[in-house]
């Protein structure tokens, strides 16, 4: 058996429950500084055209590291569960990219991360695991984080229509991460995931050729389009797809989706930095209640194990 021989099958010990952890934060991050990445994109190519050409591009290069993979396990049933999981991924990210073209990088990484709040509720749908008393008190926790984010000074709902299409999208990254943990136990995860991008270029690509003028031309011109396109076809979508698929066929399903959720920590970073954003004191507290969210999750987690 070689080396690249499906590292979730190894014995239980093989790899500490930290690096997998560590590996959703690291997507986490990466994700983070894209949305400033993005945001700026946005002015010359339109979203489901991004979103298209990054799976695609991501598929192939993905594809071509783990042929081996491919050849050995592709199958019916990789093909249905990848499609799947490409529908809902791919769906999420063209809705958040789409709503990101109407609000602030900050807003919508914040927004995004509601689906923490909803991953443990979809998975008890899905699966009949209840949730427990840590994850209801870190989605309520982060329930008033993200509050304190979209509420104006007057306590007042302030959202515009790409903060709504923003929370369309985390109800689908709720349930492509509930779908990832299912799908894993009986599948070999690059399998999935190659499957899984090219799927997703395919619902990209197409509801772009129906909704979307294609990008000029010239715009492949500039340097900053292929810098942009670099950060989220070999950060954002290689990288942090396998070390997504990876670390959630072994963390569950309500901590994946709070360590994943650090990226609006990260984009508020990033959006500060590179796009001027204002962070006032409500937001900063909405912030800092979203983190103490993760915390209960894993200390929580920590304890139910007596660790």
């Amino acid at each position: 058996m070689s080396a690249e021989k499906d590292i979730r099958r190894a014995p239980a010990g093989a790899v500490p429950m930290w690096a997998w952890k560590l590996s959703l934060a690291v997507c986490a991050a990466i994700w983070g500084g894209s949305f400033v990445v993005m945001k700026d994109t946005l002015d010359n190519i339109p979203p489901a055209w991004l979103m298209g050409i990054r799976f695609a591009a991501s598929a192939v290069i993905v594809g071509a590291l783990f042929w081996r993979k491919l050849r050995d396990n592709l199958d019916r049933s990789h093909l249905v569960m990848g499609a799947i999981l490409g529908i809902a991924s791919g769906a999420a990210f063209v809705v958040q990219n789409i709503g990101l073209d109407d609000t602030t990088p900050g807003r919508n990484a914040f927004l995004t991360a509601t689906y923490c709040v909803m991953t443990p509720f979809i998975n008890w749908l899905i699966v009949r695991q209840r949730p427990g008393r840590n994850n209801v008190v870190a989605a309520l926790l982060a329930i008033v984080g993200v509050g304190l984010v979209a509420l104006g000074d007057d306590l007042s709902l302030i959202m515009s229509g790409g903060d709504w299409l923003t929370l369309v999208s985390a109800v689908l990254f709720a349930v492509h991460i509930v779908l990832v943990a299912r799908f894993s136990s009986a599948h070999d995860v690059m399998t999935l995931t190659v499957v899984q991008l090219a799927m997703s270029a395919v619902l990209a690509l197409g509801v772009a050729a129906f909704t979307e003028r294609p990008p000029a031309p010239e715009v492949f011109a500039s340097a900053d389009t292929w810098f942009s396109l670099g950060y989220l076809v070999l950060l954002s979508s290689c990288v942090c797809m396998v070390f997504q698929n990876l670390g959630q066929a072994h963390v569950p399903p309500a901590q994946a989706s709070l360590l994943l959720s650090l990226e609006s920590v990260f984009a508020v970073v990033a959006s500060v930095l590179f796009y001027h954003e204002l962070v006032t004191p409500r937001i900063a507290i909405g912030f800092g209640t979203i983190f103490v969210a993760v915390l209960v999750s894993e200390l929580g987690a920590r304890l139910n194990r007596g660790e």
